[in-house]
This record gives C-alpha cells, sequence and structure tokens, in this order.
C-alpha cells in the first residue's frame, strides 16, 4: 500500500496530544486510583521501558486488551517456533491483560504497557525498542504510535481486523484521516468479509481475508484440582454461567435465578464479569436483591445456601465452563457488541445470547446456523431458554456438540496469517539495524 501524505487532522491530532500532556500524571494518578494503572509500572505508559531489550530480531504485537492478547497467543508461538533466536513484544493497555499476559506467555516472548499516544512518548518506546516489524490486533488505531513507525521504516502489519458498522460510521466523518492511517499498514488482514469490505471503503487498497483467528485458538486452560474441588461443593446442582457480563447483566442474570429457582430447585447461577474489579460492587448489588452471594476473590466458597457464585478473579473461564452446559455471552444486552463465543463452545457448552452482537456478528450467525446457539431478546427469554435446557438433557447436549463442532473447525487462518507476517519480516530482515 502507498502512503498517503500526511493529513490536515493528523497535524491537528499530534498537536491537540502534545497540549494536553501536562494533564497526562493526572489522568494516570486518576486511573490508578479506580485499579485501572499498574503504579509500579507506569513508566510505561510514557514510553520508558521496564526490562532490557534481548539480542537479536524482535517483533512487537499490540492488542488494545484482553480479547485481542488472547487471540494471538497461538500466532506467538508459531512465529517463535519459526525463527530462531526472535522475540516477541506484546503491548496492551489494560492491567487484567497484562496479568494475563505474565501467565501465558511463552519463552521469548513479554509485556509491556503501550505507550500514551503522545509523540514524545511514542519515540522513546520505538527508539528503544527497534522492533524488526510491528503487529497491530483488531482495531485499536494510535495516530501518533502508528505514524511514529511508519517514519522509523518499521513494517506494519493489521491483522484480525475488525472495524464494526458503528466504527465505520464515525471513520467516514474524517475519511482522510484514517485513509492516510491505513495507507501505513504494508499489510492488512481482515477477520470476516463485513470488516474487510469497511475498511475498503475507509481507504485500505489492498485487504487480505484469512479468517478469525479467535476460531483457531486452543481451549481454556483449567486446575483439575480445582475443578474437582468446585465439583465436589456443587454436587448435582444444576448450573448455568452467565459469562463477560456487564453492568446491568448481573442484575439480568439474578432475576433469571429468581425466575428460575422454584422450577430447579438447588440452582447455582455462576457469574463472571468481564472486569473483576467491580467484584465488591456487583456482590452488594446482588445482596441487595436478596440473593445468597458467594465471591471467589474473597476465598468464599458454594455452600449449600449459595445462590450466586461471583467469580470474579482473572484467568479461570475455563473451570467455570467446564462446570456449566448452559452459557450466556454477556455484553449482548447491551451496547458492548458481544463476546468471543468460541472459548465457552470448546467445552461443549450451549450457548445463549442477547441481540448485541456487532463485535462477533459473523461468528454468532455462524453458531446459530450450527444449531449451538440461541438468541434471547429480553430477561425473560433468557430465562425462557435456560428452563428449558436445564430441564433437557439431549437438548442442552445436542446444542453443545454443534457448538464444540463449530469452533473446532480449523479456519486456517492462523496459519494464513503466520505465512504472510513471516514473509513481511524476511523482507524487512538485514533492512535494518537495531539488532545488537
Amino acid at each position: 500500500m502507498t502512503a498517503k501524505a500526511p493529513s490536515a487532522g493528523l497535524f491537528l491530532y499530534r498537536t491537540m496530544t502534545r497540549a494536553v500532556a501536562p494533564l497526562v500524571p493526572l489522568l494516570l494518578r486518576r486511573r490508578e486510583a479506580r485499579g485501572k494503572e499498574d503504579p509500579a509500572r507506569l513508566a510505561e505508559r510514557f514510553g520508558t521501558p521496564t526490562r532490557p531489550r534481548p539480542q537479536g530480531p524482535l517483533v512487537w504485537l499490540h492488542g488494545a486488551s484482553v480479547g485481542e492478547s488472547l487471540s494471538v497467543l497461538p500466532l506467538v508461538e508459531r512465529l517463535l517456533a519459526a525463527t530462531p533466536g526472535l522475540h516477541i513484544l506484546v503491548t496492551t493497555g489494560t492491567v487484567t491483560s497484562a496479568t494475563l499476559m505474565a501467565e501465558r506467555l511463552p519463552n521469548r516472548a513479554f509485556h509491556q504497557y503501550v505507550p500514551l499516544d503522545h509523540p514524545d512518548y511514542c519515540a522513546r518506546f520505538l527508539d528503544f525498542w527497534r522492533p524488526d516489524l510491528a503487529v497491530w490486533i483488531e482495531s485499536e488505531f494510535w495516530p501518533n504510535l502508528i505514524m511514529a513507525a511508519h517514519r522509523r521504516h518499521i513494517p506494519l502489519a493489521l491483522v484480525n481486523a475488525r472495524i464494526t458498522a458503528r466504527s465505520a460510521h464515525s471513520w467516514r466523518h474524517a475519511p482522510a484521516f484514517i485513509a492516510n492511517l491505513l495507507s501505513r499498514f504494508s499489510l492488512i488482514m481482515a477477520q470476516d468479509r463485513a470488516s474487510a469490505a469497511r475498511l475498503r471503503e475507509l481507504g485500505a487498497e489492498q485487504v487480505l481475508e484469512p479468517g478469525n483467528l479467535k476460531h483457531d485458538a486452543p481451549m481454556l486452560a483449567r486446575d483439575e484440582a480445582e475443578l474437582a474441588r468446585l465439583e465436589a461443593a456443587i454436587g448435582e446442582r444444576p448450573v448455568w454461567v452467565a459469562t463477560n457480563t456487564h453492568e446491568g447483566e448481573e442484575g439480568a442474570a439474578a432475576e433469571v435465578h429468581a425466575l428460575l429457582a422454584s422450577a430447579h430447585p438447588g440452582l447455582l447461577t455462576i457469574v463472571v464479569p468481564r472486569h473483576p474489579a467491580r467484584g465488591a460492587a456487583i456482590a452488594a448489588d446482588l445482596a441487595a436483591m436478596g440473593l445468597a452471594v458467594a465471591r471467589r476473590s474473597a476465598g468464599e466458597t458454594i455452600g449449600t445456601a449459595t445462590q450466586i457464585y461471583l467469580a470474579d478473579t482473572l484467568g479461570e473461564l475455563g473451570l467455570f465452563y467446564s462446570l456449566a452446559g448452559v452459557v450466556f455471552v454477556g455484553g449482548t444486552f447491551d451496547e458492548t457488541g458481544g463476546h468471543n463465543p468460541f472459548e465457552a463452545a470448546r467445552f461443549g457448552c450451549a450457548l445463549l445470547a442477547g441481540p448485541s452482537d456487532f463485535n462477533f456478528a459473523e461468528a454468532f450467525a455462524g453458531f446459530e446456523g450450527a444449531g449451538g446457539m440461541l438468541r434471547v431478546a429480553n430477561v425473560a427469554d433468557l430465562a425462557a431458554a435456560i428452563r428449558r435446557l436445564l430441564g433437557d438433557e439431549m437438548e442442552r447436549k445436542r446444542m453443545g456438540a454443534a457448538a464444540l463442532r463449530f469452533a473446532s473447525e480449523d479456519s486456517g487462518a492462523t496459519d494464513r496469517t503466520l505465512a504472510a507476517l513471516a514473509a513481511l519480516l524476511r523482507a524487512g530482515g538485514g533492512r535494518r539495524a537495531g539488532h545488537a
């Protein structure tokens, strides 16, 4: 793709980010107070590293948060296996994703927080790490960082690119701005046909369609000893899970529990909030509704009287999907647009989702078409669907098997993405200094 001359909008953006720089420390302190920044690693947000650069070639992957970073773990492993001596830097912007990356990144891969999008912070970051290839995941565009990388002749790739209809509509108000950013990428690979079409409409000259990396991700890990302990505590009680919930959806799960409790004695509802830091507030809200809540992060265990088990921890979704055959996918009863359905499907869970799905529209349609997902419009519909599935083991298992089959189909997205990135890395090999 031929890079376009910087637009007036890009110059204005650069000027504005310089102008607000004095407010950045205050912003970070407020975020730190809310648990959204790591005080020990604030320097990284200013582009200052907290570890040395390894010798040899370095690939930098950036994803906004948990979903993006987890989706590329298989790609990270394959890149490392295919390129002896390679190291991989993964950047994200959230504490949650940093914690998960620390646990799951393989040897020769490591995490840093992405610098805030100020020209000086971006320059400091890039001049220290000197990546041989920069890979942006999905759709988070930081203009100063993209432009600074391009000026340093660092090859840029946008992989598993996702542009929702809402995002595309917003970008159409600044067509020269987004077209200019997209022109900086040497490689753009969309995760679905709709995103590819929108990227082309926004000015991307060439967009490949290798498939969705999330389709190829492995089953989530689980602690077998902890799973056995939880199974013993639950016994034969009926269980369902509301996963990746947002504000308001925990209350909806509680309403469903109240509607089903008489029909399914001993019912246990497991709620896994998208943002575990909200755990205390959620527990208080559910207790105020008259429900007996056990909060996992506080070490509270499931007792015979427990109605809601609030799983407000990180990296344990595999446990909870193993405990229930029915999973409601959160972010679908509000304007979030849904979350990754593949993770629960790989455990053979029957899937339920509300109407909001723009983040995973093609995937949701695929699961529906395969018979592994039911869509519900509101709390009453959700309660009716769960009542039916808890009472019909054959139907529940049929749906779970259908979801598992669809999730297990190898899309080939990882292979195709790996091949394209390896070619881009080879094309830049030896051209840039910075391996010392």
